[in-house]
């Protein structure tokens, strides 16, 4: 028992008031990538590293806390990331020499790793048929932390700062988010409770083996959704580390805070609007109604299927936007990518704990944790020194993700959609997960 009687409601917002932290202190770096660049001598293809760097210790970091939330509970693991990112944000403020910031910085990025412990610690409180809209508020509040980050931080720690301890802006900023960073540890802890019951924390808790957590890996649902979250979420990530660049270098932009707040206008659309994503699986559950009869009785997957038609569409309208030479036509299908990211993300994290309701950390932490890996790779992409221009990055980026539209495609059939959770690549099916007919 914590400190007050926790409710579900107080649940969310605990978690996602942590989360929304975690993303603004994870991309803390993207609005000074300008100053930064100048005191260590850096090209823009190592800027493009940089922003890339953010996500290397995701993929398995999340994988691991996922499965750890399942077994520990979440306000433990929850805390513990957030205390030991504070005192690297908090130390990489301190650092002269380029190859320790870096190091240092890559620890700092592993508080993405939260967003799946979140995830668990969210579905372990509400009912199935409201999930997609608690985890959406949950996700979506959270991610709109890189907007905060992108539009508050260049205007808290500005170019003029001259404050205690620090006469460089980027270094103040990054001292003063691990100061937060660890008041937030000290209360996560104290608050949170793991679940709603003690039942649910043991039948949870139950299902967290290294046996079950491979078995699980390997279903058609969690795969397919991990390599459908590559293609929202690591594209969000990119898009995060990479837009306030972009409009500067690809628009001769100087301004370095006119290039934060424009590429702020993705993040708010890819983190505030996730709940409409999760809120319309909801929806078309709860109602039985068909938008896809291809895929008919399946509603959450429906749903889930055009968002990911709708991101592959946008990202090559991003291309087109930025080869009209307008910086607004970039800003405004900036903004539409951000859309129809919230759409799959919503979509996605309203299938995962209803499809695997035992085991979400789990199948959250190998969904987020996989899906992470856009966020790795699209930046290599869009600062490749062989494009002609900055611009057309996009499309390769969009054309990279048709072939896990087909897998979605071919999952989201009725005859496999009914046995995706345990139905898989490897091994035997079985386990204690169960989807009812008809949808999740």
């Amino acid at each position: 028992m914590g400190l007050i009687r926790m409710t579900k409601h107080r649940t969310l917002l605990l978690a996602t008031i942590g989360f929304n932290f975690s993303f603004l202190i994870w991309f803390s770096f993207a609005p000074f990538t300008g100053p930064i660049a100048d005191e260590f001598g850096l090209t823009t293809a190592e800027i493009g590293i940089l922003a890339s760097s953010a996500i290397w210790m995701a993929p398995f970091g999340r994988m691991v806390t996922g499965w750890l939330s399942d077994k520990f509970g979440a306000p433990a693991i929850f805390a513990i990331v957030l205390a030991y990112v504070g005192v690297f944000s908090m130390a990489s403020a301190f650092v002269q020499d380029y190859s320790l910031f870096f190091v240092t910085r890559l620890i700092v990025a592993t508080a993405g790793i939260t967003f799946v412990i979140g995830i668990q610690h969210v579905a372990e409180w509400f009912e199935e048929e409201n999930l997609g809209l608690a985890e959406g508020i949950y996700a979506g509040v959270g991610n709109a932390g890189a907007a905060g980050g992108a539009l508050v931080l260049p205007r808290v720690f500005n170019t003029g700062w001259s404050g205690p301890l620090f006469s460089t802006n980027w270094r103040a900023a990054f001292f003063y988010t691990g100061v937060v960073s660890i008041g937030l540890a000290v209360a996560y802890y104290t608050l949170g409770e793991a679940a709603k019951s003690e039942e649910k924390r043991q039948a949870t808790k139950d299902n967290a083996s290294f046996k079950d957590w491979v078995h699980t890996a390997t279903r058609y649902g969690t795969v397919v959704l991990a390599l459908a979250y590559v293609m929202s979420f690591g594209l969000e990530l990119s898009m995060n580390g990479w837009l306030a660049t972009y409009y500067r270098e690809a628009f001769n932009q100087d301004n370095l805070v006119v290039a934060s707040t424009f590429a702020a206008t993705f993040s708010v659309a890819a983190g505030l609007l996730r709940p409409i994503g999760g809120y319309l699986s909801d929806v078309l559950a709860r109602k039985e109604k068909d938008i896809l009869p291809f895929f008919k009785g399946h509603y959450r997957e429906q749903w889930t299927f055009v968002t990911l038609c709708f991101i592959v569409v946008t990202m090559f309208a991003m291309t087109l936007a930025g080869l009209s030479g307008v910086l607004m036509n970039a800003v405004v299908i900036g903004f539409l990518v951000g859309t129809a990211c919230a759409f799959a993300e919503g979509s996605i994290f309203a299938m995962v704990p209803s499809m695997f309701p035992n085991s979400s950390g789990a199948v959250a932490g190998v969904v987020g944790g996989v899906g992470t890996v856009g966020g790795i790779v699209y930046p290599l992409v869009y600062s490749a020194p062989w494009l002609a221009n900055l611009h057309l990055g996009y499309s390769i980026v969009a054309a990279s993700m048709i072939p896990i539209v087909l897998l979605a495609a071919w999952v989201f059939q009725p005859e496999i959609a009914r046995v995706a959770n345990t139905a898989g690549f490897v091994g035997e099916s079985g386990g204690t997960e169960t989807v009812p007919s008809g949808d999740d």
